[in-house]
């Protein structure tokens, strides 16, 4: 049986991989994470589109506060996230990353809500979709620093705590407007961080990383993601409880349409990406694509 939230997600995985091509070209220079999670925090205004098509109320108290810890969360983890690419590979720290976070999730889903049944084959299929993502994470270089491990593993939980705080979401209010708040709240949130004088320099300076050169690439790459949010967002109201760990183990997809991906611009314009894929690394990835593509399989059958 084909679940109907493993279509969406998959194309979801599809537009992220898009947006992950586009950031990795807008970073890879010095990188500010303050600049990304702000403009990126403003993007989430786009969800106005949606106003027309949902019940004009505001979210009563009972969802109201879940809404808005939703909202802290995800702007947390951006910030966590473009932290540790400030220090570290990006390709490495999104990769860690997507690898980590079912485990969390997987966690959580437990301590919130109980057993959940997945049955034998969503069980193989987890496993199988998170050795794919381990070993597509391990990169070029699979040390990891303590300060690596705290960054990336402090994003990881945060953006599964999303996840989670999704999910209570959608189950009680309509899929459109709780996400309408949820990225409104995000919205408002991103402001914060003009407090700071600091932080007012960072973003607002004309040597800013989103120069005229880059601009572009990161808007498209940003719409990119807004639409992978939008129905990974879908998928995550879609799914049973018991299946949230596997919905998001499924971003190995991402690194299997971003390796195609840079092997194609790799080949026509060489030097956008300055990567040289090794033939030991397309090996690793070959396997992982493996790993992924059985744990889909296992899913469909």
């Amino acid at each position: 049986m084909i679940y109907s939230w493993l279509l969406i997600i998959t194309l979801a995985y599809f537009f992220l991989s898009l947006s992950s091509l586009g950031n990795k070209l807008v970073l890879a220079g010095p990188s500010k994470p303050t600049s990304f999670t702000f403009y990126v925090g403003m993007l989430n205004i786009s969800v106005l589109i949606f106003l027309p098509f949902i019940a004009w109320s505001f979210p009563n108290a009972s969802i109201l506060w879940w809404m808005i810890a939703e909202a802290i969360v995800f702007m947390l983890g951006l910030y966590t996230m473009y932290w540790a690419i400030e220090y570290y590979d990006v390709t490495k720290v999104i990769t860690t990353i997507g690898a980590t976070q079912p485990i969390f999730i997987l966690i959580l889903t437990w301590l919130i809500w109980g057993e959940a049944t997945l049955g034998r084959n969503g069980i193989l299929a987890f496993i199988l979709l998170v050795i794919g993502n381990i070993i597509i994470s391990l990169g070029k270089n699979a040390k990891a620093t303590e300060g690596y491990l705290k960054l990336t593993l402090l994003a990881a939980l945060f953006f599964a705590v999303d996840y989670i705080l999704s999910k209570i979401i959608f189950l009680s209010v309509p899929f459109l407007y709780g996400l309408f708040w949820m990225r409104m709240f995000a919205f408002f949130l991103a402001f914060i961080l003009l407090v700071s004088k600091k932080n007012r320099k960072e973003i607002f300076e004309k040597k800013t990383v989103l120069n005229k050169k880059t601009e572009l690439t990161f808007m498209l790459a940003n719409t990119a993601g807004g639409a992978s949010n939008i129905l990974q967002s879908f998928a995550i109201s879609l799914a049973p409880v018991a299946f949230l760990p596997v919905v998001n183990s499924l971003n190995g997809l991402q690194y299997v349409f971003l390796f195609f991906l840079t092997l194609f611009v790799s080949y026509f314009w060489p030097k956008a990406l300055h990567e040289k894929e090794t033939k030991k690394i397309i090996i690793q990835k070959i396997i992982s694509i493996i790993f992924i593509a059985s744990g889909l399989a296992l899913l469909v059958l």
